[in-house]
């Protein structure tokens, strides 16, 4: 049953924002985990439109995230290219887009992700070591602790980003 005044072919139209970051090709169900990484629970004021599982030509379904007044900085953009490799970043100033980027996950990631090895150094009471992690490889994602040696692929990776709760 379609609603009244939406039509089959219409697309779903979610208004524009003055100024603020808008997330696109999110896969599809990734939404709700790049709000998480970025902290956002809803409760900070920010007016954020989530939309999922719309159609995607690239990807079959995505989702989109916009957050206006918010401007990413580049540690949440490498946190998102952890969940959302395939995402780019739309930067929006005075309801135009003005910066258009795809997200790049860098061949280290330092100080974003926790070591699950319980016994590495980075874990350890008292080490005022940052974490640092080489990326292996990109498709799939295997990245390894760069003092343990530690692997893990892209679910392991996003269970243990810094400052987010496991699930």
């Amino acid at each position: 049953m379609l609603m009244e005044g939406i039509h089959k072919n219409e697309h779903l139209m979610v208004r524009k924002i003055e100024a603020g970051t808008v997330i696109d090709h999110i896969p599809a169900g990734r939404a709700l985990d790049v709000l998480k990484i970025l902290g956002i629970t809803g409760r900070e004021g920010y007016t954020i439109a989530v939309v999922m599982n719309v159609p995607s030509k690239k990807l079959g379904k995505k989702d989109i995230v916009k957050i206006e007044w918010v401007e990413l900085s580049q540690e949440q953009v490498d946190r998102i290219a952890i969940v959302a490799p395939s995402a780019t970043i739309n930067l929006i100033k005075g309801w135009k887009v003005v910066e258009k980027r795809r997200v790049e996950m860098e061949d280290k990631l330092v100080s974003i992700l926790k070591c699950p090895n319980p016994n590495c150094i980075t874990n350890s009471a008292g080490e005022p070591i940052k974490t640092s992690f080489t990326v292996k490889r990109r498709v799939p994602l295997l990245i390894t602790c760069d003092y343990c040696g530690y692997s893990m692929g892209r679910e392991e990776a996003i269970s243990n980003l810094k400052g987010t709760s496991k699930r």
